[in-house]
């Protein structure tokens, strides 16, 4: 077993400890007055906020359909695997914990909400770093976020101080634009993480734009509600970069017998 670290290692552990200070020694930071006070306040079927709430359906497709693929792959690593699972299990708790939030938008259960992210969050981080720095830093960064992001959401529940769920997200992305400049490593899934960077600054931008949308729009369809169709996209290049890796190992016993057998009827 190599103990050894490597040079990205110890970039990525100085990134994590810059990160970790900051969340430390930075200012409090008060969540916005107004963060529960939605453009789209229509009720459907009996279900109020409905658009918000329904428009996590998308979350739990993406999640769902990932498990499906992942079945299908053998030629990956178990971190990375293990990684893919708990991002799209995490898709579908966001789905659940999302939709919980909307129904009655209150601190509470933003709380819950932000709890389904995380995992989503650890999922799709330690992928990634698997991907392009090592397995085992993968591994543990998904455990570091798994454990420190409950503690971000109970720091802000307990004290309002929100900075920390704050470079837990944010900083989460900061750390992914650094990867994606890195090269994937032999046999990893090389997953396309500018497209993820991409899918969440739009999602971003749906969400501080909720009212303007919502009015641009007709009162059709507001920003938040934009928001979380787009942000379920972001599973698009992990699903994409499995069935890539299941066409590319499909049935690989079956390739063995089919060139023993070439050989054989050659050598006869």
């Amino acid at each position: 077993m190599n103990f050894k670290t490597s040079k990205p290692e110890w970039a990525l552990l100085g990134i994590c400890l810059t990160l970790i200070l900051v969340a430390l020694l930075g200012p409090a930071v008060a969540q916005p007055a107004n963060h529960h006070h939605f453009a789209d306040q229509r009720g459907l079927w009996g279900i109020p906020c409905a658009w918000d709430v329904l428009s996590n359906l998308p979350f739990a497709l993406m999640g769902f359909w990932g498990l499906s693929c992942l079945k299908r792959v053998s030629a990956i690593s178990r971190v990375q695997r293990t990684c893919a699972a708990l991002f799209f299990f995490g898709l579908v708790a966001t789905a659940v914990c999302s939709s919980w939030y909307h129904w009655r938008p209150d601190d509470a259960g933003l709380a819950v909400d932000r709890l389904g992210m995380v995992v989503a969050f650890a999922g799709l981080i330690g992928l990634a770093v698997a991907d392009r720095i090592s397995a085992r830093a993968g591994m543990v960064l998904a455990a570091l976020v798994l454990v420190l992001g409950p503690l971000s959401v109970q720091v802000w529940a307990a004290t309002g101080n929100v900075l920390h769920w704050a470079v837990l997200q944010f900083g989460g992305m900061a750390l992914m634009l650094w990867l994606a400049s890195v090269r994937p490593l032999d046999g990893a899934l090389a997953v396309r993480l500018v497209g993820i960077i991409l899918v969440y600054a739009v999602a971003k931008l749906f969400e501080q734009a909720d009212p303007a949308v919502f009015a641009w729009t007709g009162q059709m369809v507001s920003g938040h509600t934009l928001k979380h169709v787009v942000a379920s996209l972001a599973a698009l290049p992990v699903i994409f970069s499995l069935r890539n890796a299941a066409k590319s190992g499909q049935n690989p016993a079956g390739d063995r017998t089919k060139v023993a057998r070439q050989t054989l009827s050659v050598n006869a």
